[in-house]
């Protein structure tokens, strides 16, 4: 990948994400292929972020560069917006959302506002299905 080293981490973050009940969903993957065009991947980023996305990955796996606050938090966002793509949030992947804070150096108050808010979009979100 030719990307910036920050945006790499943070969708790579997010693959590790999408893998964490096992499984890489067809709805996360759509929501990773969106979160590519809003990170304006051009062709070759995109097609690497897919290719990397077809094997499991773990937050392991990856070197959190120093991200600026807003990125941090944006992060945890969009990777809890992945955790509800395909309508069930699973204990793996809350495990998987709070190691991801911890590594971000998230405060435990401010992550819990983050995942509180989160489930109440999810919960919305369900009921206009």
């Amino acid at each position: 990948m030719s990307m910036r080293p920050d945006v790499e981490a943070m969708v790579k973050s997010l693959v590790a994400v999408a893998w964490a009940d096992g499984l890489m969903h067809r709805e996360e993957h759509a929501v990773l292929e969106a979160l590519a065009t809003a990170f304006a991947l051009d062709a070759g980023d995109r097609i690497d972020l897919l290719e990397y996305a077809k094997t499991p990955r773990t937050l392991d796996d990856l070197e959190l560069p120093l991200l600026m606050d807003t990125d941090r938090r944006a992060l945890l966002q969009h990777a809890l917006l992945l955790t509800h793509a395909d309508g069930e949030q699973t204990a793996a992947e809350l495990v998987v959302i709070h190691d991801l804070a911890y590594r971000l150096g998230i405060p435990n108050d401010e992550m819990r506002a983050i995942i509180d808010a989160a489930e109440r979009r999810a919960k919305r979100a369900r009921a206009l299905r």
